[in-house]
C-alpha cells in the first residue's frame, strides 16, 4: 500500500484532463441529491474493490504473473490527524488508460437517465440508483473534497495516480506502489468526521458488505480487525438464515435497495451437485444505453468466484440475480472451457427449470404475479421467441391486456371466452398501450363482440408468429385478419355503396399514387372512414416500423388504404368524383389521418396542416 499523502491536484506535474459535461452534472447530482445517504459511498468503494480482487483471481488462472497474494484482502484505514480515509485492495489494478476511461468518462445516456430517475425516485430508492447506474465511485465526493486513486495494474511495474476535487477536471500522473492493486484516498470533508471513526466504519461494513467473500479489515490503533463475516449464505440450510440476512445479501448482489419478489434457495444433490441462492427483484431495474441481454448470475466453484458471464440462465431470465456454487468444476476453469463443459450445460438446465417452476407456483396468486409481470413481462416474453424447449410453458404464464377484461388475462383465459364459431386468438400490436384500445383496427371486432389481446411491447411483434398456436388455436394479428370478420356476419353492400366504391376507390388510388399499394373496401370499420393495412402476404405494419427503428433494411412496402363504404365521408367523396371534382387534397388528408391513427406522423406535417386548414376554411365559408 502506498503512503496516504498525495500532492494537490495541479501540483503533481501530471496530465490535466477535463471531465465531460455529463460527468460534471453527474457529480453534482450524486453529491447534492444523495447527501442524506452519505454512508453508501463506502459500500460502493468496497464493492468495487471486491470486484477488482475477483477479476485478478480469475486472470491469474491463465496468467501466473497475476497471482493474488495469500493474504489478499480489502483494507480500510482511517487517519483522523491527516483527515484521510484509504480503501486499499490487492485486485487487478488499473493502467493509465483504464484510470482515464473508468474514472473520467461515463455514457451521456447514463447521466441523463440517472438524473431523470433520481427526480422520480422516492427517498428510500435513491441509494440504489448509484449501484444500478455503475457510478458508485463518484459517491466518494459526498464525503471527500478531494479523491486520489493510486493504482498499479497486475502484471505491470508502472503505477499511476488519478486526482480530482470533482469540480471539472482531474489529473493523471506517475506514482509508486509496492505491489499491484489500488488505493482510493479520500480527503474527508470537515462535516464528515464520522467516516474517520473505526467503529462507525465497522458498523457500515457489517450493514452493507458483510457478505463480501474477501476479508475486509479496518485499521484500529495500528492493528487490523476483520469487519465482515464473508459467509457463503448459499451453502447454509434455509433454516439457518433469517430474512434480514437474505435481504442484505440480495442487495449486495443486485445493487438494489428493495426486497426481492421471490427467493429461491436450494441444494442439488446426486449426479450433479450445486448450491444456489437466486432472487427475482421486487422492482424493475433502471437501465440506460444498451441494456445487457445476458444473465449475470455469479458462478462460484467451491465458494470461489469464477465469473458472472457463464450464462447460467437464458437471456429472457436475465432479471434474476444471485449465486450458483458447484463442486463439479475445476477451480482453474477458463471462460472458453465453461462454454464447452457438459457440467455447466446441466447446471443451466436445472437452474432454468427451477426458476420456471417457481414462477408457475407464484402465478396461482394473480395479484401477486401481476406485480412480477408489470416489472419483467417484456423481458420474459423474449423466451417465447427464443426458447423452443420452454416456449409453450412460457406462453401459458404470459399475461396480456384485453378489450373485454379488467386487468390482465392469460391465453387459456382468452380461449375459455371464445365464441363457439371462433377459431383463432386475435391480437393487435402497437407502440403505446394507452392508445391501443381506441385503435380503428378494433372497430369491427368490437362491434361483433370478439375479444382482442392488446400487445404493446416491442417483442410482441415477433413472438406470436414463432409460437404459432396455443392449445390448437392459431394466433392472428387483426391488422392482417379482417377477412375473418365475415364469418361473424357483415352487412351486405347496398347498391348505393357499390356505386360509391366504383367511383371513389380508383380516384383515391390515382390521387395517392405510390404512397399506397392499393385502395380497398373493408368491413372492419364502424366509426372511422379509413385505416391502413398491410399488403397481402406482407409483414405487419408495426413490425416494419420496429425493424426500421432498429436500423434493419426493410423492403419498400407501401400500405393498403382500407375504406369504410358505409361512412358518410366516403359517400361525399364519391359524389364529388361523379360530379367531376378533384379529390386529390382530401385523399392526401385521409392518408395522413390514417397514418396518425396508426401511431405515425404525416410524411409532410406542414403540407398536411396547410391542406387541412384550406379544407376547414372552405367549410366555414360555405357555412357562413
Amino acid at each position: 500500500m502506498t503512503e496516504q499523502t498525495a500532492a494537490p491536484v495541479g501540483e503533481t506535474g501530471g496530465e490535466q484532463h477535463e471531465f465531460s459535461a455529463e460527468v460534471g452534472r453527474l457529480l453534482d447530482l450524486v453529491v447534492h441529491a444523495l447527501y442524506s445517504e452519505r454512508e453508501i459511498f463506502l459500500r460502493e468503494l468496497v464493492a468495487n474493490a471486491a470486484d477488482a480482487t475477483d477479476k485478478r483471481r480469475f486472470e491469474a488462472l491463465t496468467d501466473g504473473a497475476r497471482a493474488l497474494p495469500d493474504d489478499a484482502k480489502i483494507r480500510i484505514n482511517p487517519d483522523k490527524d491527516a483527515r484521510l480515509l484509504t480503501i486499499s485492495d490487492d485486485g487487478a489494478g488499473m493502467s493509465k488508460e483504464e484510470l482515464a476511461r473508468n474514472l473520467g468518462t461515463i455514457a451521456r445516456s447514463g447521466t441523463r437517465a440517472f438524473g431523470e430517475e433520481l427526480q422520480k425516485a422516492r427517498p428510500e430508492e435513491k441509494p440504489s440508483l448509484i449501484g444500478q447506474f455503475g457510478v458508485g465511485f463518484y459517491a466518494a465526493f459526498m464525503v471527500a473534497d478531494r479523491v486520489d486513486v493510486v493504482s498499479r495494474r497486475a502484471g505491470s511495474d508502472e503505477a499511476w495516480r488519478w486526482s480530482s476535487t470533482g469540480k471539472g477536471n482531474y489529473t493523471i500522473s506517475p506514482a509508486t506502489r509496492d505491489k499491484p492493486g489500488t488505493d482510493i484516498i479520500l480527503h474527508i470533508k470537515e462535516d464528515a468526521d464520522d467516516f474517520l471513526d473505526s467503529f462507525q466504519l465497522e458498523t457500515i461494513v457489517r450493514k452493507w458488505a458483510d457478505h463480501i467473500s474477501w476479508p475486509i479489515s479496518i485499521v484500529k490503533d495500528g492493528e487490523e480487525t476483520t469487519a465482515n463475516k464473508g459467509t457463503a449464505l448459499w451453502r447454509k440450510g434455509r433454516g439457518e438464515i433469517d430474512e434480514e440476512q437474505l435481504n442484505e445479501f440480495y442487495r449486495h448482489v443486485s445493487h438494489n435497495f428493495d426486497t426481492p419478489w421471490a427467493t429461491l434457495h436450494w441444494h442439488a444433490e446426486g449426479t450433479l451437485e450445486f448450491s444456489a441462492l437466486l432472487f427475482i427483484p421486487g422492482s424493475k431495474p433502471f437501465e440506460f444505453g444498451e441494456p445487457v441481454r445476458e444473465s449475470q448470475i455469479r458462478l462460484h466453484v467451491r465458494r470461489m468466484f469464477i465469473t458472472d458471464e457463464a450464462g447460467l440462465l437464458p437471456p429472457w431470465l436475465r432479471f434474476v440475480t444471485g449465486v450458483v456454487d458447484t463442486e463439479d468444476l475445476p477451480l482453474n476453469v477458463s471462460r472458453e472451457m465453461l462454454q464447452a463443459t457438459p457440467v455447466l450445460a446441466r447446471i443451466r438446465k436445472a437452474v432454468t427449470n427451477r426458476v420456471i417452476s417457481e414462477l408457475k407456483t407464484r402465478a396461482k396468486d394473480e395479484a401477486d404475479f401481476e406485480k412480477f409481470w408489470n416489472n419483467f413481462g417484456p423481458v420474459f416474453k423474449e423466451g417465447i421467441w427464443d426458447d423452443a424447449e420452454h416456449r409453450t410453458e412460457l406462453a401459458g404464464l404470459a399475461r396480456f391486456a384485453s378489450t373485454t377484461q379488467e386487468g390482465l388475462t392469460t391465453l387459456a383465459g382468452y380461449i375459455s371466452r371464445m365464441k363457439p364459431e371462433q377459431e383463432a386468438i386475435y391480437y393487435l400490436t402497437g407502440d403505446r398501450a394507452e392508445m391501443l384500445p381506441s385503435s380503428p383496427q378494433l372497430e369491427g371486432f368490437r362491434a361483433r363482440g370478439i375479444e382482442v389481446l392488446l400487445l404493446s411491447d416491442a417483442v410482441d411483434s415477433f413472438w406470436p408468429d414463432r409460437l404459432g398456436t396455443y392449445e390448437g388455436k392459431p394466433l392472428r394479428n387483426i391488422s392482417q385478419s379482417h377477412a375473418d370478420l365475415e364469418k361473424f356476419g357483415a352487412p351486405e353492400e347496398t347498391a348505393e355503396e357499390k356505386s360509391d366504391l366504383e367511383s371513389v376507390l380508383p380516384a383515391l388510388k390515382t390521387a395517392l399514387g405510390d404512397a399506397v399499394s392499393d385502395v380497398k373496401a373493408t368491413n372492419r370499420l364502424v366509426d372511422s372512414a379509413v385505416v391502413l393495412g398491410a399488403p397481402e402476404n406482407g409483414p405487419d405494419l408495426q413490425m416494419i416500423r420496429l425493424m426500421r427503428r432498429s436500423g434493419q433494411e426493410v423492403p419498400a412496402t407501401a400500405p393498403v388504404l382500407q375504406v369504410n363504404p358505409r361512412h358518410v365521408l366516403i359517400h361525399d367523396l364519391a359524389e364529388r368524383v361523379k360530379a367531376g371534382e378533384s379529390i386529390d387534397d382530401i385523399a392526401l388528408i385521409l392518408m395522413d389521418m390514417a397514418r396518425i391513427q396508426d401511431g405515425e406522423t404525416p410524411k409532410d406535417p406542414a403540407a398536411f396542416a396547410h391542406r387541412l386548414t384550406t379544407l376547414l376554411s372552405r367549410t366555414a365559408a360555405k357555412a357562413g
